[in-house]
């Protein structure tokens, strides 16, 4: 029953959390054994403690094991189904091109951090895990996200001001954040926001 129900819910090379998995009448410690014992057969890939994947083989027969930033997305980020967090700080500053090198340590805003700043690793991906303000859900995370941005931009800008503005214009345009969702989410940030937003002159990306 538990490997038909994991086929039928996730993917291959997609991390399969064992705190998610509830089936009726099968207590925690039969589902344990259950999953060492596919495992065991070869049927699933143990990626660390109550992580576990089915492997996606390559042209030589290998199975690679997953990437952590991977492990980590589905964990903190997109977590049974549905937006639990975003990408902060210098990691979604190098995504939209604000900044050339990628960082090494991932930083992500999750409604699973666990506290209001933790450093943890994956893998040995080193991870900054932050605390939203308030819930991340999938109508907020992209107002959010770019409210963090712009609150310390200057610390995580490589670019010049006005190559700054025109990427976060333009991300606003494509995600079509509205005037709407901006006056119910800027209140929770410092009054440095509006000045931000001013001398960026990105009132006027909004829909």
């Amino acid at each position: 029953m538990l490997y038909q129900y994991l086929l039928d819910h996730y993917e291959t090379d997609e991390p399969i959390f064992l705190s998610d998995i509830k089936l009726p009448s099968v207590s925690d410690t039969s589902l344990r054994q259950s999953f060492k014992m596919l495992c065991d057969a070869g049927k699933l890939l143990r990626y660390e403690a109550g992580v576990y994947y089915f492997p996606a083989p390559s042209e030589d027969g290998a199975t690679p094991p997953l990437s952590p930033s991977l492990v980590a997305y589905y964990k903190y980020v997109w977590r049974c189904k549905q937006i639990e967090g975003y990408y902060s700080g210098h990691t979604f500053a190098n995504q939209l091109g604000l900044r050339a090198q990628a960082p090494y340590v991932l930083e992500i805003v999750s409604n699973r951090a666990g506290g209001k700043y933790r450093e943890i690793q994956i893998g040995g991906q080193e991870i900054i895990l932050r605390r939203p303000r308030v819930t991340v859900t999938d109508d907020n995370y992209q107002i959010l996200q770019f409210l963090d941005l712009l609150k310390d931009v200057d610390e995580y800008a490589d670019e010049a001001p006005s190559a700054c503005a025109d990427i976060l214009f333009d991300y606003i345009q494509e995600t079509a954040l509205t005037q709407p969702q901006l006056d119910e989410y800027i209140g929770l940030y410092p009054d440095k926001i509006y000045r931000m937003l001013y001398e960026m002159r990105l009132y006027n990306a909004f829909v």
